[in-house]
């Protein structure tokens, strides 16, 4: 059973900030992660996700940043709207179509 949490902006910019200090002092990346989650409270892969999430804004990582990904929401939305307001003019014009053709 998964318990879903969220997490302040603040802590999660601290926890990126911990394990990219702390990867000095660990053989690997991972070792890193798994201390300062074990610390901060949260479960491993969340802090990884977050870490490989940080790299993609900042450059080191090829992927969607989340300006982009935030962006390409916004852009889904206008587009399912446009298609929904060109559906309705596209049904009331046939409506008023045909209504001038039953009036001659």
């Amino acid at each position: 059973m998964s318990k879903s949490m969220r997490y302040a902006p603040e802590v999660r910019e601290r926890a990126v900030r911990l394990v990219q200090e702390a990867q000095k002092d660990h053989q690997s990346q991972w070792a890193a992660i798994q201390s300062v989650a074990d610390k901060i409270g949260c479960t491993h892969e969340t802090l990884r996700r977050w870490v490989r999430q940080d790299e993609r804004n900042s450059g080191l990582r090829a992927g969607v940043t989340s300006d982009e990904r935030d962006r390409l929401k916004q852009l889904e939305r206008e587009n399912r709207e446009l298609k929904r307001a060109n559906e309705i003019l596209r049904k009331a014009s046939a409506f008023f179509a045909q209504a001038e053709l039953d009036r001659k």
